[in-house]
C-alpha cells in the first residue's frame, strides 16, 4: 500500500494529466476525501508541487479560497536556465540535486539512463571530500551537466547526445 503522501500526489497530477496546466482544488475538501488532516495536504503541496518539480501554487484564503496549482510548461532550455541561474547557486544538497534530476526525467528533458548517471555524478559516494565541500563541488558539476544538455534537444526528440 502507498503512503498517504504519495496517493495524495498521484491523485493531484491525474488531475493534471487531463490536459489542464492548472487545477484548483480546497485543501478541506481534499482532506475529507483522503480522510487526513488538511495539515497533511499542505504538506504534500510544500514538498511535492515546488518550483524545483515544475509547479508553482497560488492560493487565496477565505470562504471561496482555493489552491492553484499550476505545471510550469516553459521550454526545457529556459527551465534549465533558471535551474543554473537561480536554484543551484554555490552549493547544493543531494536532495535538491534529486528533485532538479527528478523533474528533467519527468519532463522528458532526459532519458532514465541519463538521470541514473546525473544522480550518481553527484552522489555522495562520487564526492570523496570531506562534508563541508561535497555541497560546492556537487553544483560545479550539476551546473555543468545542465549547461550541456541546454545545447542539446531534449530527451524526447530521441536524438544521439554528443557529450564532447
Amino acid at each position: 500500500m502507498k503512503p498517504l503522501t504519495d496517493s495524495i500526489e498521484a491523485f493531484i497530477k491525474s488531475l493534471l494529466e487531463e490536459g489542464q496546466e492548472q487545477v484548483d482544488v480546497q485543501r478541506n475538501e481534499l482532506a475529507q476525501y483522503f480522510r487526513c488532516a488538511p495539515s497533511q495536504i499542505t504538506y504534500v503541496l510544500s514538498t511535492r508541487f515546488t518550483p524545483d518539480h515544475g509547479y508553482i501554487i497560488e492560493s487565496r484564503r477565505g470562504g471561496g479560497g482555493y489552491i492553484r496549482i499550476v505545471r510550469l510548461r516553459e521550454s526545457p532550455g529556459s527551465n534549465l536556465l533558471y535551474l543554473i541561474n537561480q536554484r543551484i547557486g554555490s552549493a547544493i544538497s543531494r536532495q535538491d540535486c534529486e528533485a532538479i534530476i527528478s523533474q528533467l526525467r519527468e519532463n522528458g528533458v532526459v532519458t532514465k539512463n541519463e538521470a541514473g548517471l546525473m544522480r550518481a555524478a553527484v552522489s555522495n559516494e562520487a564526492i570523496h571530500l570531506p562534508v563541508a565541500f561535497k555541497d560546492t563541488l556537487r553544483a560545479s558539476v550539476l551546473r555543468a551537466m545542465l549547461l550541456q544538455i541546454a545545447g542539446r534537444p531534449s530527451a524526447e526528440e530521441g536524438s544521439v547526445h554528443d557529450v564532447r
